[in-house]
């Protein structure tokens, strides 16, 4: 199946249906994760803009800016995933359910984050911001597999 997966976004490719791979909606995971990457990068940014920000400007507390910050990252990735990468070709569209998994994943990736941070920052005494960039980059993978296996399995289930 991934072979055809892969195939398929070969194909659209070599016809020239490149606004096909960003817009069509899709339940292939390398059209998907292609859509992902410049919505991940942008709520990184909304991520890191946030936390310099608050840590920075409005001097709260370094942790608490970190935790704020990655919720707004996750709000705006949750809107943009929703709208461009995790669409499905099945009918039924349930985004209360949607956003409880993007919370319930964004939780344990907050986590990571703040476990990661505590790390590079704290005890390897790493910029945050550097810190916050590896952490970011470390995170990517989780934020992106878990969403499209349960997003995924809640589908084909329904």
């Amino acid at each position: 199946e991934r072979t055809l997966k892969l195939k398929e976004l070969i194909r659209l490719i070599r016809h020239h249906k490149i606004k096909a791979i960003f817009t069509a909606k899709t339940d292939n995971t390398f059209i998907q994760f292609i859509r992902y990457v410049p919505i991940g990068i942008i709520a990184s940014i909304a991520d890191w803009a946030s936390l310099w920000l608050l840590y920075d400007k409005l001097n709260v507390h370094e942790y608490l800016s970190v935790a704020i910050a990655f919720l707004i990252g996750l709000l705006v990735n949750f809107v943009l995933s929703s709208t461009f990468v995790f669409t499905s070709n099945k009918k039924e569209n349930r985004p209360a359910a949607d956003f409880s998994v993007y919370f319930i994943t964004g939780f344990i990736g907050l986590v990571m984050t703040e476990v990661l941070m505590l790390l590079l920052d704290g005890a390897l005494d790493i910029h945050y911001m550097a810190a916050k960039i590896i952490t970011t980059v470390l995170v990517f993978g989780w934020n992106f597999g878990s969403k499209k296996i349960i997003l995924s399995r809640k589908r084909d289930n329904r």
